[in-house]
């Protein structure tokens, strides 16, 4: 609704991973660097964490860019699935012929082997891509980890390259799935874009959608790093909600007035105070720790005076002693 107004071609801030949008902060690169290392090492598993909106799936559309073409993907972006329905997929994504109706496990890893053998002795790499791997159940995973099991005496014939968010890292913890553990080669937890990450973040999409002035001043910047964290998913949704405020109000930019407008809509009453929210509990933390100073500075005072007070107090003792001596002196007399 926005675009002929700004003079964008596309949508800037669009929350479907599309490669082209990618902004390759130093993490993305990271990221995508130990995925294209662990597709090459030939090893195992790879492991892709992060918190929701962090980009996970977009490095992974950018990584499925670059893959060889000698290479077979299967893809699974719902791993909610029992073991029986995880394989038919698998067989589904690999072009794998299967009985219809058949709930024989042994009959769909057989399936699988003969394709991977097939694959590999035309120098074919096959590679396994799990979206939401949280998902995925003790028994599922025990299962991957069985398929992998075939290998040559140099290399496997199954490369597992799962995405998740950091319940991932809890689960393969579990002392039933070290076995598992054990075979990832390669892990990286994406984080959220730092403030001039995300600066640039935005100068980007905008170049990509077709402009290059800035829509967001310094001031609104600082506010929507606030209000989002950092994260890909909530600046896009946040952004694309303020452009169609400033549209309607007839702006040019998006004043900071006009983005926490925009997230209380996009984000409701939680979100709007977010803000407000981190502040109270920065502030309470300053109190906290300026308390916890105030106490330590006394405590101080009082150690540093301790040994002072003690030498006055041997000081004064022979003078009354001296005096004690004194009276009973007199006295005798």
């Amino acid at each position: 609704m926005y675009k002929e107004y700004f003079g964008l071609k596309e949508d800037p801030f669009s929350i479907a991973p599309d490669p082209q949008f990618l902004y390759m902060s130093d993490r993305h690169r990271e990221a995508l660097a130990h995925l294209i290392y662990g597709m090459k090492a030939d090893s195992g598993f790879v492991l892709l964490t992060g918190e929701v909106g962090t980009g996970k799936t977009t490095v992974c559309r950018c990584l499925l860019g670059q893959i060889p073409e000698n290479s077979e993907i299967a893809f699974i972006l719902n791993p909610k699935l029992s073991v029986v329905e995880l394989l038919a997929t698998i067989c589904d994504e690999l072009g794998i012929s299967y009985p219809q109706g058949s709930l024989s496990i042994k009959v769909f890893i057989d399936l699988i082997n003969i394709c991977l053998l097939d694959a590999h002795s035309q120098g074919k790499q096959t590679v396994l891509i799990i979206d939401e791997a949280q998902n995925l159940s003790v028994d599922v995973l025990e299962q991957i980890r069985l398929l992998t099991n075939l290998e040559t005496d140099k290399r496997k014939l199954l490369q597992v390259i799962m995405l998740g968010q950091p319940e991932l890292n809890r689960i393969l913890g579990r002392s039933d799935l070290r076995q598992l553990a054990q075979r990832v080669t390669a892990r990286y937890h994406l984080e959220p874009l730092s403030r001039n990450e995300m600066e640039g973040y935005l100068n980007h999409r905008l170049a990509v959608a077709g402009v290059e002035r800035p829509l967001f001043p310094v001031k609104t910047v600082n506010k929507l790093y606030r209000l989002t964290g950092g994260v890909p998913r909530l600046i896009n949704l946040l952004c694309d909600r303020a452009l169609l405020g400033a549209y309607v109000k007839g702006l040019n930019v998006v004043s900071p007035a006009l983005l926490t407008a925009a997230a209380g809509e996009v984000f409701g009453k939680t979100g709007s105070n977010r803000e407000g929210k981190d502040n109270f509990w920065q502030w309470l933390l300053i109190a906290l720790l300026s308390l916890i100073l105030v106490i330590g500075v006394y405590f101080l005072i009082l150690l540093v005076k301790q040994p002072v007070l003690e030498k006055v107090a041997e000081l004064q003792s022979p003078s009354k002693k001296i005096e004690t001596i004194s009276l009973d002196t007199v006295k005798q007399k």
